[in-house]
């Protein structure tokens, strides 16, 4: 993780505005404290990865359902037992037809099973501040998307305190759009405890050997650490990620504030998990390292 000054700006009056319920628990994950930390414990325990050497500054992890992608997802996730840090970034794609390039949440926290995540407002805002002219951020409430707080609980179970959370999600995931968030993210984070994390599946039902030769040279995208070319490779038909624009924004943001190199940590798809190879959905976790000196 990035290491740096310690936030300590207070959250601006939020009036009856209330956390954003979760939508999902019960559903996508366990919808009990107690079940949902078995659950991610048990996923987190299984997890095997290789630890990279140098300072995780971002994670790419897949976000469905924790049935299905949380055994990969918790390859990633492991990395940050017993690690603290102030805030984590989630940029994440939005799945719903909001208007807007990039949205965040209206409310002052998302809540999950597990507890409150307080939003970190006043970094929300300097990422509004930061971003080009003709791009901001929208706003929404009681939004319904998955992909952002699917990773809530991983890091609620895994960071040693409570954080706060950045929560980004892009409807545009053109490279002028995630090259300018990410441009933000660096600007707005550089000199803070911060950890980027991209939220995004792979390729979407394809049978097992097609969506192994896709996944594979979406990936190698990514361990090349090019934020482009993870884009490019979706809109050519070469490689497929539902989040390309979250990676792309994730990797340009992570150089910016250091980052080295890619280390790739998993790879599986659903048909590992429900047998059935016909029509499947990619999974791959990454750490985005900066080199020790």
């Amino acid at each position: 993780m990035v290491r740096c000054a310690t936030i300590t700006s207070p959250m601006p009056d939020t009036g009856m505005i209330q956390p954003r319920p979760s939508p999902i628990a019960g559903t996508w994950y366990p919808g009990t404290s107690q079940a949902l930390s078995r659950s991610v414990d048990a996923q987190l325990e299984r997890a095997r990865p290789k630890i990279p050497s140098g300072a995780i500054v971002a994670l790419v992890v897949p976000h469905a359902g924790h049935r299905y992608s949380g055994d990969v997802a918790a390859l990633a996730f492991r990395l940050l037992q017993g690690a603290s840090v102030e805030t984590v970034a989630v940029v994440a794609p939005m799945h719903h037809p909001y208007p807007g390039h990039i949205l965040t949440s209206a409310h002052p926290a998302y809540e999950t099973p597990l507890g409150v995540v307080e939003i970190d407002a006043d970094l929300v805002a300097a990422v509004d501040d930061n971003l080009p002219p003709g791009l901001h951020l929208d706003r929404v409430r009681n939004d319904p998307e998955h992909s952002l707080e699917i990773e809530l609980p991983f890091l609620q179970r895994t960071l040693a305190r409570p954080f706060r959370l950045l929560p980004l999600m892009l409807r545009d995931q053109s490279a002028r759009t995630a090259e300018a968030l990410g441009r933000a993210l660096a600007q707005t984070l550089k000199g803070r405890s911060c950890l980027l994390v991209a939220s995004s599946d792979l390729s979407h039902f394809y049978p097992d050997d097609v969506a192994r030769k896709l996944d594979a040279f979406l990936l190698a995208k990514l361990e090349a650490f090019d934020p482009a070319g993870v884009i490019d490779a979706d809109e050519r038909g070469q490689g497929y990620a539902c989040g390309r624009g979250a990676i792309a924004s994730v990797l340009w943001a992570a150089r910016d504030l250091g980052a080295t190199r890619v280390e790739l940590l998993g790879y599986a798809n659903s048909g590992d998990v429900t047998g059935d190879a016909s029509s499947v959905v990619g999974y791959g976790a990454a750490a985005v390292v900066r080199s020790a000196a």
